[in-house]
């Protein structure tokens, strides 16, 4: 199988040399880099390319590394029936930095790309309806970004005396605590340590 995807990714490689950056083998599946301004072009080949035929799109998500300059990635995740083979399409992008929607190529891309809109804030041009998706319409951020706080910005409850539901900013009960995060079989003394040592 691993020959068969080896020989797959050259054949997308040679096909595609100035849209497909890198092609290789990771997991037992077939992973291309592709450029991002290219993507449609890409998915578009792997669909209909006879040797190919990629023509579920299973997935889209997106991938936060705030360490790099182009901290997101969108990953495609294709499957040919006919073939009974996988292949995984990488894009990176920027904060700013659109990605061209691809539901002019797999119609199913809409609510993944809104998903991936709605969670990480990566953006889609030409999308015909980029609204969140996930999340309240007033939320304010993208929640699966890494630099989200993990209790957010804002609580939302129902207020007994208004009769409504309510916004209010989120307010801790506690200080921050930090754990030291020992085993609980560390830095502890037990009845009977003491003949252990001997």
């Amino acid at each position: 199988m691993s020959e068969a995807l080896r020989e797959l990714g050259e054949l997308i490689q040679a096909s595609l040399p100035n849209d497909a950056s890198g092609a290789r083998i990771a997991h037992g599946e077939l992973m291309i880099d592709a450029r991002r301004e290219s993507i449609v072009r890409v998915l578009t080949f792997l669909r209909d390319d006879s040797n190919c035929q990629f023509k579920l799109l299973v997935d889209v998500c997106g991938v936060d590394y705030p360490s790099r300059p182009e901290r997101f990635e969108v990953v495609y995740n294709l499957l040919s029936l006919r073939l009974n083979q996988r292949v995984r399409v990488k894009v990176a992008t920027g904060e700013e930095t659109p990605v061209p929607s691809v539901t002019g190529v797999f119609s199913s891309a809409g609510w993944y790309e809104r998903e991936a809109w709605d969670l990480y804030g990566i953006f889609f041009s030409d999308h015909p309806d980029l609204r969140r998706l996930l999340t309240d319409y007033g939320f304010e951020g993208h929640p699966l970004r890494k630099d989200f706080p993990l209790t957010g910005y804002v609580e939302v409850r129902y207020d007994d005396e208004q009769k409504r539901v309510v916004y209010e900013p989120v307010k801790l009960v506690q200080e921050f605590r930090s754990f030291d995060f020992l085993s609980p079989w560390e830095g502890m003394t037990l009845p009977g340590d003491e003949k252990a040592k001997g």
